[in-house]
């Protein structure tokens, strides 16, 4: 993928009608589909219009990846009128295709905004289908001009237009600026009822409220961060469902230990006049998925400018949508994240973690507020191309059909961007850092060090150690913790020759990238280990699950009957509070009378981890862990000591390692190899020490920041 550069570089310098023929065969060939995407977007690089002329036809083409590509390639080509058709319908189809058809177009129309405008008010007309409509009329909104502006408010004041096509003219309304005719018709839609209302309501702050600058009284540091496919509270009360995951509970964690630093500095930061007003964090905005309702009712909070960690949502019509398919929801992400950055004043820097959505949509929004992004870059997809290609799994063959669903080269050149725009790039340890960073995404993080910091994720070892306490010095009639009483009712179903056998324990989402279902798998398929052992799965909605988490119940189903999984020593938690799973890991290591055995393991079967949070809090609770052999685990997991690291794709080997830590745990040296791996997290591995690190990096953004724009203002 990295040579396509080369080839798109020598197309752009040398290209012309022999290099234009010999791109268009390569780009039809379907025996290459990766050099076909690389000859598509080599065309784009060759400012002729016969490239024009090869390109054109692929939107039409029979093969998806195809005309995906062709309508990304075009956005960076000038208006071309017999193209905008093919990407409109691509518009109204949906999809990962409609949304790379609509940046195209959002970029045409700065140039050609009538034949943009007129090309969707015709595919308007012809099409009925709601979730169509609304997708056309928000492109529509992504065009100025009078055309535009006409269509948005006939749509919006039309009661026969289905509800999200409404709400989609609603919202393209307030993010046009304020007049008094789009005033008008915006309030009188605030002041009724249901989701077209609170879209009204949200539509009127975007009109109406202006950025404000830093107030005197403030003196610290405001950094926003985000992960857009989860509900995120204080309470972490849905992590473990759907894509509510470790992210989710380090955003939380973090966020609070970030502010905390900031308070327990003891100082008066407004009577120092050595510290400069970005010594501290003082302020963190974490932004979430939400309803319109919570999203109106946050923006209080959020342009209070008081210290502390407020919580902020991005709303979005629809129910939940898995993270791999969210991409469509591109422009409500950034009018989300705007609204909220705009609220809140001066923000001194923006963290993205992933490339997603919500980081695609963010250092949009970044660009034009001009706040400086910070980007933890982890080689992902990257790690997982190299490991599906390694495998066979992933061919030259079958790369398009394959990006078509898995969007790996989108994904691959986001995660270029981003660590190219961002002002300073964060990396997790990894045993080869300097090498996978080059090799598998074409960063030499020994070029620019001033640039690059490494931090590792910690953990709130505070709650940790409130756990083991209770479980080291037992109180007797005391009362049995709700975290524990939980446990024990799910232990109850057990049968009785099961119960007092160890307990194995995993925790994360239902996900195949988890490898939820693999391990039940590898424990079924193993007679010593499933007899040896009672597995725990925490993570999941259950009741309603995603189509991700459907996929993983439907595997673990063909290996345990999902309606009797306890008879058979198989227990699904579903999704639980991070305090309960703390309360949870301390069972698994110490038992629970009657119920289960002393000594158990913590599994992760993850198809890769960056790093691992539960990996992390379940070592500092003393258990042996089984961990992936790439990736982060293997900078802090001691092989054969504390834990086991293994390729978890091989059934065999996995179940081999959970025997094996399982076998640690009670032998002659559990006890101290436990309390080694306490001792390891506590050292280096907790949320206040990557506190620390990020208040660094931070203060040197915001600082960078504030002293480029001084002289900027000093020309």
């Amino acid at each position: 993928m990295r040579c396509a550069d080369d080839l798109t570089v020598a197309s752009s310098r040398d290209g012309g009608s022999r290099a234009v023929r010999l791109l268009a065969a390569a780009a039809i060939d379907p025996v290459d589909q990766l050099t076909a995407i690389a000859a598509v977007h080599a065309l784009a690089r060759i400012f002729d219009d016969s490239a024009d002329d090869v390109l054109v036809p692929l939107l039409s083409h029979d093969s998806g990846y195809l005309r995906e590509h062709a309508a990304w390639a075009f956005g960076i080509r000038l208006p071309r009128l017999d193209a905008v058709a093919g990407l409109v319908r691509m518009v109204s189809e949906g999809g990962f295709s409609g949304m790379v058809a609509q940046r195209t177009l959002e970029q045409w129309s700065a140039s050609a905004a009538d034949s943009v405008a007129l090309s969707l008010e015709s595919a308007l007309l012809g099409v009925r289908e709601p979730g169509a409509r609304s997708r056309l009329v928000e492109t529509i909104g992504l065009v100025p001009g009078r055309i535009s502006e006409r269509m948005l408010r006939t749509v919006a004041m039309d009661p026969d237009e289905p509800l999200e096509t409404r709400t989609a003219a609603v919202a393209g309304l307030g993010d046009r600026g304020a007049n008094d005719e789009r005033t008008r018709i915006v309030t009188a839609l605030a002041f009724g009822e249901g989701e077209l209302a609170a879209v009204a309501r949200l539509a009127l702050f975007d009109l109406t409220t202006a950025s404000h600058p830093r107030p005197p009284w403030s003196h610290g540091t405001t950094i926003a961060q985000l992960f857009l496919h989860a509900d995120i509270d204080g309470a972490l009360s849905r992590v473990g469902s759907g894509d509510n995951g470790g992210i989710a509970t380090l955003l939380v964690r973090l966020g609070d230990a970030l502010v905390a630093g900031h308070r327990a500095s003891g100082v008066d930061l407004s009577s120092r006049s050595d510290l400069t007003a970005t010594e501290q964090v003082e302020r963190v905005l974490t932004l979430s998925r939400g309803t319109h309702e919570t999203a109106l009712s946050c923006l209080s909070e959020v342009a209070s400018t008081l210290s502390g960690h407020a919580f902020a949502a991005v709303p979005f019509v629809g129910g939940v949508t898995p993270a791999a398919d969210a991409w469509p929801r591109r422009i409500a992400a950034q009018r989300g994240i705007r609204r909220v950055l705009r609220a809140a004043g001066t923000v001194d820097a923006i963290h993205l973690r992933m490339a997603d959505v919500g980081s695609l949509a963010a250092a949009t929004v970044a660009r034009e507020l001009d706040i400086p992004i910070v980007f933890t870059v982890a080689p992902d997809p990257h790690a997982v191309i190299d490991s599906l290609e390694r495998s066979g799994t992933l061919t030259r063959g079958n790369f398009g059909a394959v990006d078509e669903a898995e969007h790996f080269w989108f994904r691959a050149r986001l995660v270029q961007r981003l660590a190219a725009d961002a002002a300073h790039t964060v990396f997790f340890p990894r045993p080869d850092l300097e090498r996978d960073m080059r090799d598998l995404v074409g960063i030499d993080i020994t070029a620019h060090p001033e640039r690059h910091t490494v931090a590792a994720e910690g953990i709130d070892v505070a709650v940790i150690e409130r756990s083991l306490a209770g479980a080291r010095t037992p109180r007797d009639g005391a009362p049995v913790p709700p975290a524990l009483a939980e446990l024990d009712a799910l232990l109850h179903g057990l049968p009785e020759h099961r119960r007092g056998l160890p307990l194995l324990i995993s925790v994360g989402r239902l996900h195949r990238v988890k490898g939820m279902a693999s391990l039940v798998e590898a424990w079924a398929a193993d007679p010593t280990l499933h007899e040896g052992g009672n597995l725990l799965i925490v993570g999941g909605d259950l009741e309603h699950p995603s189509p991700d988490e459907q996929e993983q119940l439907s595997r673990i189903g063909a290996v345990v009957p999902l309606d009797g999984t306890a008879e058979h020593g198989l227990i699904l938690a579903g999704h639980r509070a991070n305090d309960t799973v703390s309360s949870w890991l301390v069972a698994a290591r110490f038992g629970r009378p009657g119920l289960n055995a002393p000594h158990g393991a913590y599994v992760c079967a993850s198809v890769k981890e960056e790093f691992g949070l539960a990996l992390l809090e379940a070592m500092a609770t003393g258990l042996p862990v089984v961990a992936p052999h790439a990736g982060g685990p293997a900078t802090y997991v001691e092989h054969g000591v504390t834990g086991f690291l293994v390729d978890t794709t091989d059934s065999g080997a996995l179940a081999g390692a959970i025997c094996a830590a399982l076998e640690l745990a009670v032998g002659p040296f559990g006890p101290e190899y436990a309390e080694r791996g306490c001792a390891m997290v506590a050292r280096s591995f907790t949320i206040q020490a990557m506190a620390r690190s990020l208040t660094q990096v931070y203060r040197d953004v915001a600082n960078a920041s504030e002293e480029a724009t001084w002289a900027l203002n000093a020309l």
